[in-house]
């Protein structure tokens, strides 16, 4: 068995993981884009080029993957550039549930809201323009990024029209953008992204790794002065860059256990049989040490790359070392044969 993931976002991770397991790897590369995973040799085996990453979803590449015996670890690149209808319809075996894949958006039948709602997980308020009450943040496709999410900032409705009538004006946004627009209210507090670990095999859910977003040009803007970022009248965009790794504080560590059994138990009725190995919860902690999740990934996070090649904290207090979140998803996929359960895995 190999395993393969669309070269992006965190296939790096992936692959470094496998290959501590002893899997070899395949990396599903778009022309241009294809350097790093061969620069990386070590640890990517094949890089199949592609003019265009569609192409993953054809008869001749998933033949291709299926001669391989290869398993698709998902990520965020592979169901923007994919889309879900293909994900799902694909014959190349995947880790995990695939179809779990489609609530990671916030609208539609199925969404991440309906999840965290149907866990009793907190997160924050929706508004229409016309109810907004206070601070809140826009998110939504950028006219020129479709395949990133967008975000802005306003303190009332008032700033809220006026931003989205400057960003319209600008070509920042579009109507095609306004479509899909959310308004949540702004929760104050500090930000976590918890990166977990379901694992049917060893039926718990675990806390691998905690990071936190570096974002650009709010990266930058937050240092200035008040009176400096007054003047300058420049709205932050929040494009995601990087991320660091954290720890969280200790006592907190209850709630965020609660958090994740929670969501993996909503998951299961939702969507049988549920979230199967990674996910990210995106949450802040409030002054009253509170949690509120206002994003979710269904899938390997992005910030996992932050732990890769020296594992993070937390997993070593589950396997006596620490290890990345792209190796424990080998370590499962590896036991899943030694116990000959990989249908409790795979889809």
């Amino acid at each position: 068995m190999r395993i393969s993931a669309l070269a992006s976002h965190s296939a790096l991770d992936v692959f470094d993981g496998a290959k501590d397991e002893g899997f070899g790897t395949i990396a599903l590369c778009k022309k241009g884009r294809e350097r790093p995973y061969l620069e990386f040799r070590r640890v990517v085996d094949e890089c199949i080029v592609l003019n265009d990453f569609m192409e993953i979803s054809s008869e001749v590449v998933q033949r291709r993957l299926v001669e391989l015996d290869a398993v698709i670890v998902p990520n965020r690149s592979m169901a923007v550039y994919l889309g879900y209808d293909a994900i799902e319809t694909m014959n190349v075996r995947f880790f995990g549930n695939r179809r779990i894949l489609r609530w990671e958006e916030r609208i539609g039948e199925k969404n991440y809201y309906r999840i965290l709602d149907e866990a009793k997980i907190r997160r924050p308020k929706t508004f229409s323009i016309d109810n907004v009450e206070g601070p809140v943040i826009v998110k939504m496709p950028e006219a020129k990024r479709r395949v990133e999410r967008g975000f802005l900032l306003a303190v009332d409705r008032g700033d809220l029209e006026d931003k989205i009538r400057t960003m319209l004006r600008d070509g920042i946004i579009d109507n095609e953008s306004l479509k899909s627009m959310v308004i949540e209210e702004f929760v104050f507090g500090a930000h976590f992204n918890v990166n977990y670990f379901y694992s049917p095999l060893f039926d718990r859910v675990e806390i691998i790794s905690i990071d936190r977003r570096i974002q650009t040009d709010w990266d930058s803007l937050y240092r200035l002065p008040a009176e400096v970022q007054l003047k300058l009248g420049k709205l932050p965009r929040l494009i995601e860059v990087g991320h660091e790794p954290v720890t969280i504080r200790e006592s907190l560590l209850e709630k965020l256990f609660e958090l994740g059994y929670s969501f993996v138990e909503a998951t299961k009725r939702l969507e049988p049989p549920g979230i199967i190995g990674p996910f990210t919860l995106q949450l802040a902690v409030t002054p009253e040490l509170e949690t509120v999740v206002f994003d979710v990934a269904p899938r390997i996070g992005g910030g996992t790359n932050a732990y890769m090649g020296i594992g993070s904290q937390y997993s070593k207090l589950y396997f006596g070392k620490p290890i990345s979140l792209g190796r424990r998803i080998a370590i499962e996929i590896k036991e899943g044969i030694l116990k000959k359960r990989e249908e409790m895995i795979l889809s």
